[in-house]
């Protein structure tokens, strides 16, 4: 029964060794009505925010050992939507962040799922629900064993197919 994202966010800072995301979206509607993104459309990369309270937190857990991570997936070409996720990623990354991205057609090749989803501690699994104009609509959390261990296998098999992003938002900036 999903939930709304709210009711999630403590596992962000609660976490002890590891949050993964998989990010399998074309865009987000909420990065699309941020002024981050309109600046990014008129020609402005996005300037990193260290003292976000995002990037705050994954410098805390890193600090004690912990690690997010995060698996994009991209579109040949990519979309606005993800040319922006991965322009902004400098300033996730300096945080400690590790982001890498994966063409959708590898995913589809390594049968990812095709939702979105953070992973704590290969334990507690969060899917997100996001209608079809790109909006979260809630999340589910799962415990149940065999639903964690798909998304470990699907993390798995994602992060070792997987390109660091600033290689990738290298190339893609040199072909626009």
């Amino acid at each position: 029964m999903p939930v709304p994202f709210e009711e999630i966010t403590h596992l962000f800072t609660e976490f002890e060794l590891t949050a993964f995301r998989l990010e399998t979206r074309r865009g987000y509607a909420s990065d699309r009505e941020g002024e981050r993104f309109q600046a990014f459309m008129r020609g402005t990369n996005p300037e990193p925010q260290p003292d976000n309270p995002w990037n705050v937190n994954v410098r805390e857990k890193a600090a004690r050992g912990a690690l997010f991570s995060r698996v994009r997936l991209i579109d040949d070409p990519p979309t606005d939507g993800q040319r922006f996720l991965m322009a902004s990623a400098a300033g996730n990354m300096d945080a400690g962040e590790d982001i890498r991205v994966l063409s959708r057609s590898e995913a589809v090749r390594l049968e990812l799922p095709d939702y979105d989803f953070w992973l704590f501690d290969s334990r507690i699994l969060v899917r997100f629900h996001i209608d079809e104009a790109d909006v979260t609509t809630g999340v589910e959390l799962i415990e149940d064993p065999a639903d964690v261990l798909a998304a470990c296998r699907a993390r798995d098999r994602a992060w070792n197919a997987a390109s660091p992003s600033a290689e990738v938002w290298a190339q893609v900036r040199s072909s626009v």
